[in-house]
Formats: C-alpha cells, structure tokens, sequence
C-alpha cells in the first residue's frame, strides 16, 4: 500500500504542508495538505515539482577527505582536530561556522550551541543574513526583540495591503494566491505595490509606485509626516505604547514634499493616491521582503515602515499591522535558535550580560561568547586575511550567493581548512572543502522549521538515508564530542534537541521574552512524531492558538514600549560615468537559491532556461544589444554575461538579473560576482539591490542552441547555459571563434560513439550549421549553429530527444529546425505544471477564450500553483488588443 508523509516544504519561508505519498514501486508524488494553515493544499510550482528533485544524481553518500574517500570517524576527527588546533593556538575567533536558512532547527541550535557556549565565540552566521537581518535589527530596534506581530490571514482581512519590495507572485506564490483569492471576494480590497520594476506581482495592484532604487525610507518618512498632518494618527496608542514619537516625527519633517518626490522619482499624484490610502484605511497590512532588506539603508526602511503602523496604533489586530516575509524555508528557525552572529539562543541578547549568564547556565557552557561574532560579509573578508584558520560550512553555497563572490572564492582557496556539509559532491563551495560530509536532503531529514507567520512545522523523513549520509545536529554533535563535550551533546534523536530548545525558551521567562515554547519541554518522541503546526508563543500550560502581537502594547524594551525611531534617507544613487545602470538582483519564479536542487527538474527549468538579464528597449538600442542577444554586466569586482530580456517592465537605466545561475550550469553567470561587499550599518546585510554597473553587447561570432541525452561536458565557449529537459539535456551558447570541425566538438561535449555519424549541413552563405546524431532510432544529439540568435523552437526540438526517428522524414525536418504540421511548436513554456507554452494559449485566445479562466479549462494552464496567472493574463490581454485594432 502507498505510503503518506505530512512534511513540510523547503523553499520559500511561507512554509507549505506537503503530503508525500511512497508507492509500493518506491515512486513518490508530492502534493498540498489541506489541513496545514499555512497553505491548505496550495502549492507553488516548485512545491508541485518536489519529487523530480530527489534523485540520486550528484549526491555525496560518503565522507571525502581530500578529494578520496574515507570513514565518518576519520573525517569527524579531522574536523574536531583542526577546529580543536586553531583554537589553542590562535583562541576561539579563529575560527567559525556558516550555516543555512536550509538547515532545520535542530540543526541550527546544536551548531549555535556548540560555537557560543563550548567553543566561546559567536563567530556563527548564516546565510539568512543575506535575506533578512535588517528586519530583525528593524524589529529588535523597535519592539525590544524579533517579533512578527501578524498572520497571514491579516492579508485575507486588511482592506489595503501594502507589499513593499517583494514580487509576492513569484517569491512567495501561495500567499500571492490568498491574497488574490480575497481581492477576487472583497473587490473592493485595495493593493499597492513599490517596486522599481513591473513585476508579475503587480498583475494585482491597484497602483504600482516604481520608486527609484533604495527610496522606500524617503516614501515611507514622507508617509510619516502626511499621517500626523491629516491627524490620522493614534495618540492614545502613542502615548501609552510608544517613545521617540516627537524625533521620528522631527526627522521626517525635514523632507519637504518635493523632496520626497525627487527621491523617490514617483509622480506627485500617485504619491498623494498612496498617502490618501494608507490614512483613510484602518486595515493596513505591510508586506515588505528583499526590496526593503536587501539595502546599505535596510534597517531604517524597516523601522521607517514601522513608524507608520506604530504611529497609527495598526498592529497586532485582524488585517493590520507590518509583515516581514522571510526569504528561506527556516530563516526563522534560525532566529529563534540565535543563529545570528549577534544574537543569543531564544530570542536572547548577546550584548545583555544577565541573558548571556542565563544561557550559561541552562547549556552548562564552559563560557558563553561575550561578544558578536563576524557577520556574513566580515566574517569571509576575515577568511581571506588569514584570521579565519578553520571554517565549516553548511547547507549553503557562498561562492554563488554571497556579495563580491570571486573573493569569496579566493578567500576558501586560501583559507587553512574548509568543512563543507552539503547533499551535492560539486558545488561551487564544495571544490574548496578540504573535507567533505555528506548531509541529508529533503525526504530524507527529521525536525522543524518556523515560517513567516511563527508557525512551527515538522518536515519529516519519507526516504532511507542514502549510503553514508547523515543529519547535519547528528555531525555537529560528534564533532562537540570529540572536543571534549560529549555530556553537553548527547542526543539520540532529533526530538531530544527540540525538546531542550523549548525548554531553553521557557526558562527563566515569565512573559518577559516573546519567543517561549514551553508547552513543548520534555516533548516525548512519540509526541514529537506527531507534532502538528502551531504557533508561537506557546508556553506551558496554553492550548495552541494564533496569535498577534502588541495591539494592546506589551513590547519588549525595559519599559514595555516601542521606540519610534528617527530615520533619514541616505544617497542613493552610486551610479557614474564609468556604471551608469543600476543592477538589482533577485529569484525567478521556478528556480530557488543556486539550483542545487530546482536545477534538477526540466519542469522547472522549461520557464526559464538560461541566466538573463532586464533591460528597457532604450537601453537595449542604446548598448547595440538585440532581442535575444547576450549582454555583459561589469562592476569593479567583476563581470557576467547572460541573456538580454528587452521588457518595458524594467525602468530606464535600471537592469534585473536573477541570482539562482553557478557555474555548474553557465559559464559566467554568477550575478553575485558583479554585487560589491557594501552592507547595512546596522544589520550587516549585504545590498544586493542597489548596484552601479556598466552594461555592453556581447559580441559573439556564432550562437548556438543543442539538446543531448547525456549531459554535456563543461564546453569551450564563452557563453553557455545548460539545463535539464524532458529526457535530456539543452544547451545555450556563442562562441567568439569557430571551431572548426563542429562534428568533433559535438563529439567531446555530447559523448557521441564512436561509429555514430552526423546527419546535417552547413551553408556556407549564411552560416548556419546543423548537426544531428542518431543511434538507431534515437536521437543522441542535435546541434544548430547560426551567427545571430539561433531560430528554432526550443521545446519542440527538445520533444525529439524522446520522439521515434525511423521515418527519415522526421530526422531531416530535425536538421531543419522545422516542426511538422502534425507537431506544431507549443512555443515558450507559459505554465510550467502542465507545460503549456505561449502559442498553445495565443490559439487558445484566437479560439474563443478570453480570459485566464477560459485559458485554464481548455488548457489547465494557471489551476494548478497559479504563479503563471499574470503571465497568461498578458497574453490574453495582448491578443485582444491586437485583434481590436
């Protein structure tokens, strides 16, 4: 009988409950569970494509020391040796962790635990410093801890949401899908989106601000002052539950109306029209996500957020209040745990001595760190000067994801010693490990992980540990105990760390800290098994409720109120002669993080295939680069070259480049390697939005596009984008010389047989070459190679790879690049879940249905995740608007 599994998902921080079923084949499917609150049975398209993701493929399944293979026993000594060696002879900062918003939460407190109570340094970062540290330093600064008030049904009540540099349709897509279920019943239910760039988000607004980059603390102070102006403020919950009300007000009032304007670049109607919104709607709710964080002025976007709602009085009631949207399946976790190179286990601080006795205490620490550790950047530029003597990193892949990337890369190959605890044998980090752990993956790990909403979920094992591999508390714990603190470490079990992290987060609490998870102390493992999600706080004694924070007060400073804090806009224009555009960098909407596992799913990759680049048309014509040409993106730290998408989405002078692309799928498409090491004051958090850049064409001799069974091996070009499809393998590419004899490179990158002989033609006068190999029936390898963009239609030749090819017809129509009339050319794929492309919906339109709703009963594009809706409404809406002129 099929089996089923209620876990969790481990993308974005929404946080879905996933149901994975095991057929008696071992073949697994995956879909939403409709009892989690979370999602209640939505899932996005890269929850649905969960089970194409847990193959075998490329994983790691036994320690590696060196590059060879070796016992657990051998690698863990190893690590604790090197750890234990730099630490006695260079003290406890020499050396560190990095770890993961991927990691569970008991993953997160053994490592947390080991660093800054046995080893003595709090040099422990994550990588969710990259996505969200400036709202916690916004929040601690604000309410006295990290606390998100609302929930996400304050999204399904509010009257105006408000999302702030979060394109909610492609990074968060089910809650994307609740709120547009509740536009869709309460019309009258308004959106505003702030976003320099249309994003698919904006499908649903009701007004889209492009603000200029990095001018959200201009709009929001100047927001501020046009509250107390029109008396829409609260001052009866100002004065009973707020301080710094006359500084915030006199900081903002410095910036005349004009100014705002000019900051922001917005036009003085919409500005008044988003005004006049939030101060005649009680019902606010304010989403903000990377936009906001991702910022050199991040925390004081925040906190120049969360005047707005303090001052109002509107938080931490139904449909009201400010939302953080945490980028990572476990960002939270890692919060509570103290994950954070500044910040203690549960919600403690690292800066108040009676917190760092209490936690001593409870762990029975030899010492507790006394100070902050290096955050995320620091701590690399540490590594590089050589005050980094040992590192392990986990669950992470900073050489793709981490701000001036190439110096990061530096840093490992320098560094004396690097620990790499991951599921892949080759990353871009792993080729630096002196030793390499084998992790386990999604389907196969047991724990926790905490959403955007402080709901806690189990993500539970439905796979056996595949050869060696093991939990990542598992590998810590034997590294503690081989330092000499096995007592301190002793779990058999994930609910035995979870049960020592709730009672951590009740001890000695009393309501004075927020996160407490009492209720679940001394949890049994039976128990734990069948946990169900809840929120927090929960301490002993309490039922399981939702819960908000602060609509009647109660925060968490000395003196139990929030601090309004005064907040200035800084500069924020760095472009120059030398960069004159401005880069932001962000996710797509069916890759995740550095596609380590996303990358595995054609599904997913039949979207979006290839790294790219936004740019407006003027732009484009005024940098010589075409539709479909390749663009070269520079900074003084470095260069990428991707795809030019011409999109009047994009703002003039602005370009969009997503993150997700390494170098085990491109050749030079790691965008964070054009990003600089500038980061928040406060936080630590990188700006990864803002970044002067210079941008020119490509010159490529000869482009070319391929599909193969096998995966190719890394090619000699310039340029290349490779990609799983359905039954193979697609490769983008251009070339600055010709190779001469293609049938022979095609020989070296496709594996071709000996004996296997190409079919195809070269014309001499255009330049066209196309190359195809067969075995039998079967098509190996097809290759097309022009001197502009190659013309052919991506998805159907990518059908051949499984098509029968007995019918010579058939493999001369391939060379041709030519779909026949019985196989007409789905065109871009559109809906990724049910691999609808964009003419299969043009003739859709053409047919009769005008409307996305139409376009999902004939075809089922957009019912499944629903991320593709806005797509699709732009095509039906196009086709309309051609068909009435």
């Amino acid at each position: 009988m099929p089996v089923e599994t209620k876990t969790t998902c481990p993308y974005c921080g929404v946080g879905c409950g996933v149901v994975a079923t095991v057929a008696e084949d071992g073949g697994v499917s995956v879909r939403g569970d409709p009892d989690h609150p979370s999602n209640y049975g939505r899932l996005c398209s890269k929850g649905s494509a969960l089970a194409e993701t847990i193959d075998l493929d490329g994983r790691i399944l036994h320690p590696e020391i060196g590059g060879r293979q070796a016992s657990w026993d051998e690698a863990l000594d190893l690590v604790a040796g090197k750890f234990a060696a730099a630490i006695k002879e260079y003290g406890p900062d020499s050396v560190a962790f990095y770890v993961s918003g991927q990691l569970l939460t008991e993953d997160y407190y053994v490592a947390n635990k080991l660093m800054k109570g046995f080893v003595g340094s709090a040099n422990i970062d994550t990588n969710s410093r990259l996505c969200m540290s400036s709202s916690v330093a916004g929040h601690r600064r604000a309410f006295g801890a990290d606390t998100v008030p609302g929930t996400y049904e304050d999204l399904e009540l509010a009257d105006l949401v408000v999302l702030a540099g979060s394109n909610l349709a492609w990074c968060h897509p089910v809650l994307y899908q609740r709120l547009a279920a509740a536009k869709a019943k309460r019309p009258g239910m308004k959106v505003v989106v702030i976003d320099p760039r249309r994003t698919m988000t904006a499908d649903i607004a009701d007004l889209h601000l492009a603000i200029r980059p990095d001018g959200d603390v201009a709009l929001f102070a100047g927001l501020f002052s046009h509250l107390v102006a029109g008396d829409a403020v609260d001052q009866n919950y100002i004065a009973a539950h707020t301080s710094g009300f006359a500084d915030a007000f006199l900081a903002a009032g410095r910036l005349s109306f004009a100014e705002v304007l000019e900051r922001t670049g917005l036009p003085a109607m919409q500005l008044r029209e988003f005004y006049r919104l939030f101060a005649e709607t009680e019902k606010v709710v304010t989403c903000y996500s990377q936009g906001v964080n991702q910022s050199s002025s991040g925390t004081d976007k925040v906190n120049a957020i969360l005047n707005c709602h303090l001052a109002t009085g509107r938080i931490g009631r139904p449909g009201m209040g400010p939302f953080s949207l945490t980028g990572q399946p476990n960002a939270m976790g890692g919060r509570e745990v103290g994950g954070l190179a500044n910040m203690l286990a549960a919600h403690m601080a690292l800066e108040n001595a009676d917190d760092r006795d209490r936690v001593q205490r409870f762990w029975r620490a030899p010492a507790v760190a006394q100070k902050p550790g290096l955050k995320a950047v620091d701590l690399f530029k540490a590594v590089g000067e050589g005050r980094i003597k040992a590192l392990w990193i986990m669950a992470t892949n900073p050489v793709v994801s981490m701000p001036d990337a190439d110096a990061v890369a530096e840093a490992l190959e320098a560094c004396p010693f690097v620990a790499v605890s991951d599921v892949l044998g080759k990353t871009d980090t792993t080729r630096y490990a002196h030793v390499l752990l084998p992790s386990l993956g999604w389907g196969e790990k047991d724990g926790t992980v905490t959403n955007s909403e402080r709901r806690i979920s189990r993500q539970r094992a439905f796979l056996a540990a595949p050869g060696q591999a093991r939990a990542d508390w598992w590998q810590l714990a034997e590294v503690a105990r081989r330092m000499g603190f096995a007592d301190a470490f002793a779990y058999a079990a994930p609910a035995d760390v979870f049960s020592e992290h709730a009672a951590l987060s009740a001890f000695e609490n009393d309501g004075r800290r927020d996160f407490d998870i009492g209720a679940h102390a001394g949890l049994a493992r039976a128990a734990y098994e069948v946990l169900d999600p809840f929120q927090w706080p929960q301490p002993a004694g309490r039922e399981p409720a939702e819960s908000r924070f602060f609509g009647t007060g109660g925060f968490y400073h000395a003196d139990g109120k929030a601090r309004l804090v005064a907040v200035a806009p800084a500069e924020t224009d760095r472009t120059d002669a030398a960069y004159p555009f401005t880069l932001n960098t962000g996710r797509i909407r069916d890759q995740w993080h550095t596609m380590t596992r996303t990358g595995k799913s054609a599904r997913l990759s039949s979207h979006i295939a290839e790294p790219f680049a936004e740019l407006h048309p003027r732009d484009a014509m005024e940098i010589g680069v075409g539709n479909a040409g390749l663009v070269e993106i520079e900074s003084p730290q470095g260069r990428a070259v991707v795809r030019a998408l011409i999109t009047e989405r994009q703002a003039r002078g602005s370009i969009f480049a997503p993150m997700h692309w390494n170098d085990q799928f491109a050749a030079r498409a790691r965008i964070d390697a054009v990003v600089p090491a500038i980061t928040d004051p406060f936080s630590g958090q990188p700006a990864s939005k803002n970044v002067a850049v210079a941008a020119r064409r490509f010159a490529a001799r000869h482009y070319a596009f391929a599909v193969s069974q096998a995966r190719p091996v890394e090619p000699d070009a310039p340029y290349w984008a490779l990609a799983k499809a359905a039954g193979g393998w697609r490769l983008e590419l251009a070339f600055a010389e010709p190779a001469g004899d293609w049938a022979g490179w095609c020989r070296r990158v496709f594996a071709i047989p000996d004996g296997v002989e190409p079919l195809g033609y070269a014309d001499a006068q255009t330049g066209d070459i196309r190359l195809a190999f067969f075995d039998g029936t079967r098509l190996l390898a097809a290759f097309f190679l022009a001197r502009g963009p190659v013309a052919v239609a991506r998805n159907w030749a990518i059908a051949q790879l499984a098509a029968d090819h007995a019918d010579p017809r058939r493999r001369f129509a391939l060379v041709a690049g030519r779909p026949g009339a019985d196989k007409p050319d789905p065109g871009a794929t559109v809906c990724s879940c049910f691999g609808v492309g964009v003419n299969q919906i043009v003739a859709a339109v053409r047919g009769g249905c005008h409307s996305v709703e139409a376009v999902g009963k004939t075809l089922n594009a957009g019912t499944n995740c629903g991320s593709c809706r806005a797509e699709i409404r732009g095509i039906v809406d196009g086709c309309l608007a051609a068909a009435a002129e």
